[in-house]
């Protein structure tokens, strides 16, 4: 299965991307594992919230195939445990073709995009920047590929 992590807008923390490609690097040891990240809209004072989003929907929706799974990262989907991510993504593992996470804009998603979307998980009630969610999420993915092969790196 390949596994995709769908971004709008550039990472601009140096930190943070020097993270995060350490962890997209371990993930390439279990599974393919890519990013795609959709440069920010242009003028976007110009646009209202939902312009913005529908313009950003536009391009999400481009890099989906229709047999994709798509899940987004989203305040109001599921939230899981460790383990509990871990077991479903060893199930997306067995049944997707092609798994693609989003992280979308500033304002969320469109409602065109929340329609194609299988499914919805979240990292936390608690709110953190974009910048941030992108190296938790990453983490997390690292996280749930040990705990399938029962490497050591999570503790119970």
């Amino acid at each position: 299965m390949k596994t995709e992590l769908i971004l709008v807008g550039k990472t601009v923390n140096k930190h943070f991307i020097a993270c995060i490609n350490d962890y997209v690097e371990r993930i390439g040891h279990y599974m393919p594992f890519n990013i795609t990240v959709i440069p920010e809209l242009k003028n976007t004072k110009a646009l209202t919230e939902q312009q913005q989003k529908d313009r950003e929907g536009e391009l999400i929706l481009k890099l989906i195939q229709p047999s994709d799974t798509v899940v987004l990262l989203d305040e109001h989907g599921k939230e899981l445990r460790s383990v509990e991510c871990a077991t479903w993504l060893q199930q997306k593992q067995q049944t997707a073709r092609r798994l693609v996470f989003v992280i979308g804009g500033p304002y969320g998603f469109s409602q065109d995009v929340y329609g194609r979307a299988n499914e919805k998980l979240s990292l936390s009630k608690m709110t953190f920047s974009h910048q941030m969610v992108r190296l938790i999420f990453v983490e997390q993915i690292y996280r749930a590929c040990t705990i399938i092969k029962g490497e050591p790196y999570h503790h119970e």
